[in-house]
């Protein structure tokens, strides 16, 4: 069993900038991600050299640079490891290609990054209906399109970059639905101000959509997805800045894919499996753990980074990170404490430069007090277990008093995913009916272990029945 100082859980850029760190101050370092290469969602490398790269992206790129770095260090890497148990003491268990696996450190560093938040409406679970980081995996590391026609619905703006790049690979954007409005979006300008880079990137995406005459719908918000002979027929409606639906022109739109999203959720099954303190954020995302500046949480050697902290965004998550990894090599007594302690205010500096950028976008993503309203009766909201709005509402109404209550009652989020795509709404509805809009009187869902889902081969790995140990029978 390899032991480190620090096991980092991520391999994002918070994660990896944050092993780096650790890692230069002279400690040990692990780092675990279950895809097969550094870089996140947003820096996610082609799956091969086959996929297609644009004219700007032939030149090295952020997460090119952060994978190149990464191998010139002397972090260990376990890439292609589903960890699927952290305890207390910080033994972390993978099942990786060689089987199961398990290592422990003196401290964990966990940057898992985020969950997509789907709305659930009529039809979100037929076949073509995908969350707008599925279509952003397939355009970036697949190069593949998501439809041959597709409708771009949500908020946020993954919505003008998936718009913009399934253009670019040749398919066509048949509208796009946001439900913020204009006013919104000019609420960002000056944190987008701050970030020239960024904002001369959205206006090349908002250029090619506007070349393409892509319809841009803003305040609008889809109601219904039905299957038709030419692809599938998306209603959309009106919406109110709260994203309740309005009276006014309904508008259907056929399209072979809907790419729809309303957001990120931190991903924070890890810190609440190891029962550090957790407080509700609707502008950061959800449930973030308790942590100060430099992501130290109530628990000891156990600190956050990136945007599971709170959603501030990929370049903000970068520097969290390495603020995290100086943080832990501090913590541990590293060789050189004082240097370390010196890069930490350039660091945090760069964080909050960032950071700004990062929270203006996501406030657009924020979960919109009246979006459930839409959400009707006999609609899916946890599709593992098909339990229902009704039967949530019915449980609410027959004095479940948390979501763990609730989900004991109708086996809601007990499915494979374990609650990572229906517990905000599930929460948010349960708020809404018997709390009067309270999240953290509705609680969260209690995590367990599996983290993921894992295959009994995963665990076991290859053996017959002539390897297992039988004693001999006692005497009599």
């Amino acid at each position: 069993m390899p032991d480190f100082d620090v096991l980092v859980l991520g391999g994002g850029p918070a994660g990896v900038n944050a092993a780096l760190a650790a890692s230069a101050a002279g400690l040990k370092v692990a780092l675990f991600d279950e895809n097969t290469a550094a870089g996140g969602q947003v820096y996610r490398a082609p799956v091969s050299a086959a996929v297609p790269l644009t004219a700007d992206q032939q030149a090295e790129q952020p997460g090119d640079t952060l994978r190149r770095e990464l191998a010139q260090s002397a972090v260990i890497t376990y890439f292609n490891h589903v960890v699927w148990a952290v305890t207390a003491d910080y033994r972390v268990d993978a099942a990786g290609p060689a089987g199961p696996m398990h290592c422990t450190g003196r401290a964990l560093i966990v940057a898992t990054g985020t969950t997509e938040r789907i709305v659930p409406f009529d039809g979100w679970t037929i076949p073509g209906v995908i969350g707008l980081a599925a279509a952003t995996i397939l355009l970036k590391s697949q190069g593949i399109l998501p439809g041959r026609s597709t409708l771009v619905a949500g908020c946020g703006p993954l919505l003008a970059a998936v718009a913009a790049k399934t253009i670019e690979g040749g398919g066509k954007v048949q509208a796009i639905a946001d439900m913020a409005g204009l006013g919104d979006w000019g609420r960002t300008l000056p944190a987008m101000m701050s970030r020239p880079d960024l904002m001369r990137e959205g206006f090349h995406w908002w250029h090619e959509i506007s070349r393409a005459g892509a319809p841009i719908l803003s305040r609008h918000t889809i109601v219904k997805v039905e299957q038709a002979h030419d692809g599938l027929r998306a209603t959309l409606a009106p919406c109110d800045a709260a994203g309740r639906p309005v009276s006014g022109k309904r508008r259907s739109v056929v399209a072979d894919c809907i790419a729809v999203g309303h957001g990120l959720t931190p991903s924070t099954e890890i810190t609440r499996l190891l029962r550090a303190k957790h407080r509700y954020s609707r502008q950061a995302g959800g449930w973030i753990a308790v942590a100060d500046m430099d992501g130290r949480t109530s628990r000891p050697r156990l600190y956050v980074a990136g945007d599971g902290a709170g959603i501030a965004g990929a370049a903000a998550a970068s520097h969290h990170g390495t603020i995290a990894g100086l943080a832990c090599a501090i913590d541990l007594g590293a060789t050189d404490v004082d240097q370390l302690r010196s890069h930490v205010p350039a660091a945090r500096q760069a964080h909050a430069k960032a950071a700004r950028f990062g929270r203006s976008m996501a406030q657009l993503m924020a979960l919109r007090p009246g979006h459930i309203d839409s959400i009707g009766p006999q609609t899916i909201v946890c599709r593992c277990e098909d339990v229902t709005r009704a039967e949530i509402d019915a449980a609410c109404d027959a004095g479940a008093h948390d979501v763990n209550q609730l989900k004991a009652w109708t086996r809601c989020g007990m499915g494979p995913c374990q609650g990572r795509t229906c517990e905000d709404v599930t929460a948010e509805l349960l708020a809404a009916r018997a709390h009067g809009g309270s999240r953290e009187r509705a609680g969260c869902f209690s995590a367990r272990t599996p983290l993921r889902p894992v295959t009994v081969e995963a665990l076991t790995g290859d053996f017959s029945y002539d390897d297992i140990p039988i004693p001999k029978a006692a005497p009599l």
